[in-house]
């Protein structure tokens, strides 16, 4: 009974992100359709939508697991991951919408007049995108297995197929009207659940967590070398600075009406994602109370999904293992279809659309080019995802934030707010910024066991990468100012001039 109903709530969205995403495809006839949904996209749906994608599987699951492991000081994780998108708001929001862009490579030679920073910034568009899709096809595996026993390719290849079809159909307009839905389906199969288990918990009179020592405590090192504090603030500058370099989030900025609007969406986000990120600590704590223990070789970011079965018997148990089921199956669709159309646009707008233009003597958008990237997009993550040993959603995304702050942060942050950022301190920067977070994802997979300074400066290297990339960035420029655009007093007016300024000049009449 419960694999039924679980695999009914898995069909019914992967069905109704189909359908929803097929809308767009009535809508979209522009190039500006498929990249921005036209820059119409008004702030509160953009603001579901934007909330739907940034909430992955590893906040559906990966969160509540890694608190579940590690204790309280993982509460910094939902904090960090709300606080970027003030940081956001403050830093880039606006001047990027006002940059006119529709990708952040656009954006990068718009600023720069550099194409070989356009091709950089495509790269670890590619990169960041593919990074980041891999624990969503994981996920998927994950969570299709546990509730119906399925192998794991068949819940990575469902999500590739869905996501691969509803950003094929329409672009960006088909995956803001499904990633706007997605956002409500995950809080609300997430409250629900989380609702009940916490009325039954209070009717049985509570009880108290079965914890190891400090799980309770704040900063509590798990080993005498541990770093707790280092690992905490690489960890939040990590998610602060992440944020605005991940191309799935900044390009929905792209798709406001203006900077204005632009604010209002990331002030509306960041309530969303406080409403969401109430629960994952709720399964967490109750997690410990019922499943005080887990097998061998049952991973902690299946809590979620399991808790209910343990709590409530028969249909009512299963029917909220459904609801879950469901709800992470959407956080997975919807993350992946963001990150999946921000890598379709850059692979088509830098690799397949010139190659085109050049086999037909024009410069068509191609509508059958757009598709062929979206299965690009989609296609080499989920094969990796097969290969790649699972080491957890969470830590996995964890190290895309890193890479996105140690290479993209920079690279907006001085390139909106720096006149004398030159392009050689741009590459240079980048260049720094991607080798030395690639290289300690690298080595925390691929090397041996470490402790000590050398585990957590590899396991969390955003807190030395990120001021690596800035430093070697600011130095390059004041050593090239011969590579300063000359354009550059007229760009940074473009990206801070008022809003206000710019409606009163287009009511003047030439």
């Amino acid at each position: 009974m419960s694999d039924t109903l679980s695999v009914l709530a898995v069909a019914l969205v992967c069905v109704t992100t189909v359908v929803v995403g097929g809308l767009g495809l009535r809508l979209s006839r522009r190039t500006s359709d498929f990249y921005v949904a036209g820059r119409t996209v008004s702030p509160r749906l953009n603001a579901s939508a934007i909330s739907g994608e940034y909430l992955s599987a590893a906040s559906f699951l990966g969160v509540a697991g890694l608190i579940y492991d590690q204790g309280v000081d993982l509460l910094w994780l939902p904090v960090g991951y709300t606080l970027g998108y003030l940081v956001l708001l403050v830093m880039v929001a606006a001047p990027m919408r006002r940059s006119g862009a529709y990708t952040l490579p656009d954006f990068a030679e718009a600023r720069l007049g550099s194409v070989l920073v356009r091709r950089l910034a495509a790269v670890l568009v590619v990169a960041i995108g593919w990074m980041y899709l891999v624990p969503q096809f994981q996920g998927a595996a994950l969570a299709l297995a546990l509730v119906t026993g399925a192998p794991q390719w068949v819940g990575s290849l469902l999500v590739a197929v869905v996501v691969a079809v509803a950003v094929g159909a329409g672009g960006m307009r088909s995956i803001t009207f499904v990633q706007a839905m997605q956002y409500w389906i995950k809080l609300t199969c997430l409250a629900v659940p989380a609702f009940v288990l916490l009325a039954l918990w209070m009717r049985s009179g509570g009880g108290v967590p079965t914890v190891r020592e400090g799980w309770w405590e704040p900063f509590a090192a798990r080993s005498p070398d541990d770093h707790p504090y280092y690992r905490t603030f690489s960890m939040m500058l990590a998610l602060c600075l992440g944020t605005m370099g991940l191309p799935h989030v900044l390009v929905r900025f792209y798709t406001n009406p203006d900077g204005v609007a632009a604010r209002r969406t990331t002030v509306s986000v960041v309530a969303l994602l406080g409403a969401f990120y109430l629960w994952p600590p709720v399964y967490a704590v109750l997690g410990r109370l019922h499943l005080p223990s887990l097998p061998e070789g049952v991973r902690s970011d299946t809590i979620v999904i399991q808790l209910p079965g343990r709590v409530v018997d028969g249909v009512g148990g299963d029917v909220l293992t459904a609801m879950l089921a469901g709800g992470a199956f959407a956080a997975l669709l919807s993350t992946a279809s963001g990150l999946a159309m921000s890598v379709t646009g850059v692979l088509h707008q830098e690799f397949l659309r010139p190659r085109l233009a050049r086999l037909t003597g024009g410069d068509a958008f191609g509508f059958g080019g757009f598709r062929l990237a979206a299965v690009g997009a989609v296609v080499v993550p989920f094969v990796v995802a097969r290969f790649v040993e699972q080491i957890g959603i969470a830590t996995t995304v964890g190290f895309a934030f890193s890479l996105a702050a140690a290479t993209f942060a920079p690279l907006l942050i001085l390139g909106v707010w720096w006149r004398r950022l030159s392009r050689a301190g741009a590459v240079a920067g980048l260049v720094v910024g991607s080798v030395a977070s690639t290289s300690a994802a690298v080595t925390t997979y691929l090397g041996g066991p470490t402790s000590g300074w050398t585990e957590a400066l590899l396991a969390n290297p955003a807190a030395w990468c990120t001021p690596l990339a800035f430093a070697t960035a600011v130095i390059v420029s004041l050593a090239t100012p011969g590579s300063v655009p000359r354009d550059t007093g007229r760009v940074m007016v473009r990206l801070h001039t008022p809003e206000r300024v710019h409606l009163a000049r287009s009511r003047v009449p030439d």
